[in-house]
């Protein structure tokens, strides 16, 4: 039984490792170091900050030393909006929907656009109960930090193609 067994752990982990499962690494960056203009504090600034730490870039957020930076990412304007986009026959709400709309762009310190001005929306449905509207609201945030959290690896995978001017 004990063969039987050591072979069918060997042939489950051969066939692990072949099917081309890795866990996910941070991003190969084009750059060094990078200007943030993302205000102090701001939760999406913070995570932006901790995955390029995590990447190998030096981020630097002071304007005094913004010269250093390789690139500089302009964050031209943030929108958090909350929709109904459902209501029930007597007319209260049933359900929401949570947008969080970033407009930016990144550009060399030379001022070349890396990646000209663009827009991302995230969106995400959430169903409203008046007994829960506590937990709604723990829910709601929640899904705001989940959007976050999206927002910044797209953007990562985003600046991790771009091509540095020579």
């Amino acid at each position: 039984m004990l063969p039987r067994r050591h072979f069918l752990c060997t042939l489950g982990a051969g066939l692990l490792a072949g099917c081309g499962f890795e866990l996910r690494r941070p991003l190969a960056m084009p750059f060094r170091r990078i200007y943030l203009n993302w205000p102090q504090g701001h939760s999406i600034g913070a995570r932006m900050n901790r995955q390029l730490e995590l990447a190998g870039v030096e981020v630097i957020t002071d304007v005094r030393q913004i010269e250093r930076a390789d690139v500089l990412f302009d964050v031209l304007a943030e929108v958090r909006d909350k929709i109904v986009v459902g209501r029930t026959v007597s007319g209260s709400i049933r359900e929401y929907q949570l947008r969080l709309r970033l407009r930016y762009r990144v550009r060399s310190r030379e001022g070349v656009e890396l990646i000209p001005e663009a827009e991302m929306l995230l969106t995400r449905d959430i169903h409203f109960n008046e007994t829960g509207a506590l937990f709604k609201e723990s829910e709601e945030g929640l899904l705001f930090r989940d959007m976050e959290t999206d927002l910044v690896q797209q953007i990562l995978r985003r600046m991790a193609v771009m091509k540095l001017p020579v």
